[in-house]
Order: C-alpha cells, then structure tokens, then sequence
C-alpha cells in the first residue's frame, strides 16, 4: 500500500454543456445509495432510532472532504457501517472514528495497475475508550504522551512504569497505556518514541512500502506539539495521536477484558492500519470475551480520568449487567 497522497482532480475539456465534477457526481450517488431501502435497513438494524441523524453525519462528513469524494460511494457508505455496527460516530471533532480516502496502487478489472482513492475506516484513541467503557468491567483507562524526564521506571520483570517524575522539558519520549480493572487487576505497557516509529514504518498501510517516509521522518513528526484532539488523522497528519491508540490498542488486546463488539473493534482498526496479523489475544490467559450482541451503548464522559496504584485481585465474575447508554449521535 501506499501513503496517502494529494490529487488533484482532472477538469473536463468544456464543450458547451459544463461537465459535472467527479466530485458532485459522486455526492449525488452517494445520496442515491444512502436512500435506498436496503442501505437504511442495514442502518437501522444497527442504530435503530439513530440512524436518520448517523446518515445525515455521514452525508456532512461527505460534502466536506473533496478527497473522499473521490472515492466509491458504495465503499463509503460500505466503510461507515462498520462504525454504525459500534456505535461509534463520525464526526472528526469528536475523535472516535474516522473514514479516511488512501491513494492506493489498485489492479482494475483489466490487470493494469491504477492509483485510486480508497476509503478505510478506523478508530481513533477516544472511541477505543468508549467501546472500553461500554463493558462496565474497567475502573481506569488512560493513555497519553510521556515527557522527558516523566519516565522513571519501566520493569522488565512485571511489566509496571513509574511516568511520575517532573516533566523538564516539551519533548515527546514515548507513550503508555494504562488499565485497571472493578476488581482491582492493573496493567501498563510503555513504548518509546523510537519504538513507535520503527512499529509505525514497518506495519502501516499508509507508509509501509512509501520510501519518502522514513523512521526520521516519523521521529521529526513525533517532535511536533502535542495535539492529540487535532481532526487531522493518520501518522503523518497526527503522529502522537496514532502513537496513543496504538499502545492502548495493543494493551486492550492483550490483557483486557474484551466483549464481542470490543474485540471487533480492535480487529477491525488494527486490519484497517496496519498489515500486523494482531493480536487479539497474545496472552489467552489475560483475556475474556463476553458475548455482548444484545447490549445497548453510552457515551461515557471521559474528562477526569485519574491514574492511581492499586494492587493485583482475583479474576472478575462476570455478574453485572452492561448499560446501554444514548450512543450521542
């Protein structure tokens, strides 16, 4: 695959009539596919009475990336379902999901290789949060950058960080997730900057097989202010956002407790961004997947989130109900 890339649109030769853009071309289409019964169905069937106002999101999503205009209508409204399907919105500010347009190297139906814009839906950092939340079986979840001089400790034997030390300067010098579960069990993982970049080159779609990004090239990203909220996405539009989901992507999928539609989500981000063969369940032991097809979602307010020590517990029993609260579209 290769990175994503700036195109500019080929204009018609104007002969009398104006030509219609690819672009409005694509947006009418769009919305042609978008009313069709079958298309709503699937829709509905998902979000129920959100579906109206998550079409509508999506048709706003549309008209305002001419990139993305560029792309198959029909593998866009494909790409939003998945979001639809977890309950997770669209909307770039909020930060949870993302339908982003790849310049991909494709074979058309002839053989020849073409580059076309292509769709990909994937997660951001927050909406990996929300699908967390969702279960009721997670106390603490945090994630974020680690400053020069934070990182005391990280432990080799057991696995715990100590990022509790005075920050001295703005630079960047990695990244930790950290989980800690109702019943008390906790775990952290921390990858360094230097780290992050190397996984970022070798698995991404998006810069993989791209020799203009190199790993120097990421690190010079990894040395930009830190804008992890910024609706720009990918790693070269916002580097420590990606460097933030990756790590607590990788933490949940170790040694979190995972549902069905949380599991799903992981997969499908980690299909969607990387060519890693994750991973679900690296430690079967750490993970339990609870079946939670039936279960109705809540946004959870993630503002006040506090990191505290705690000590190692039992396995959780699984005898408290999931709430479903308004997904907030």
């Amino acid at each position: 695959m290769e990175e994503q890339r700036t195109m500019t649109a080929q204009q018609p030769q104007q002969s009398g009539a104006v030509a219609q853009k690819p672009q409005a071309k694509n947006l009418d289409t769009l919305k042609r596919v978008l009313n069709a019964d079958s298309v709503m169905a699937q829709f509905k069937n998902a979000l129920s009475k959100n579906a109206s106002t998550f079409v509508a999101s999506l048709i706003d999503l549309y008209s305002s990336d001419s990139k993305l205009q560029l792309c198959d209508p029909n593998q866009v409204v494909k790409e939003a379902l998945k979001a639809a399907v977890l309950h997770l919105p669209i909307n770039k500010a909020l930060g949870q999901a993302f339908i982003i347009p790849f310049y991909n190297t494709v074979t058309d139906a002839k053989g020849n290789k073409v580059k076309k814009y292509e769709p990909v839906f994937q997660i951001g950092y927050k909406g990996l949060y929300q699908l967390a939340m969702r279960t009721g079986k997670y106390a603490i979840i945090n994630a974020d950058v680690v400053y020069e001089g934070e990182l005391q400790r990280v432990s080799k034997l057991t696995g715990e960080i100590d990022v509790e030390g005075r920050k001295v300067s703005e630079k960047v010098v990695g990244y930790f997730a950290y989980i800690q579960l109702v019943d008390g069990y906790h775990k952290a993982i921390y990858m360094s900057v230097e780290d992050m970049a190397a996984h970022a080159k070798r698995y991404s779609k998006a810069i993989a097989f791209n020799r203009s990004v190199t790993i120097e090239t990421l690190l010079n990203l990894a040395k930009l202010p830190v804008n992890a909220d910024s609706s720009q996405v990918g790693w070269q539009g916002n580097f420590h956002a990606m460097a933030i989901k990756t790590v607590l992507r990788n933490l949940l999928g170790k040694y979190g407790y995972l549902t069905v539609s949380l599991q799903e989500g992981i997969a499908t981000d980690a299909q969607s961004d990387t060519d890693e063969k994750q991973v679900i369940v690296a430690d079967a032991q750490a993970v339990e997947v609870v079946d939670d097809a039936n279960v109705e979602y809540e946004e959870v307010d993630d503002a006040n989130v506090e990191y505290e020590e705690v000590g190692n517990a039992p396995q959780i029993e699984d005898n408290t109900e999931e709430k479903e609260p308004d997904p907030g579209f």
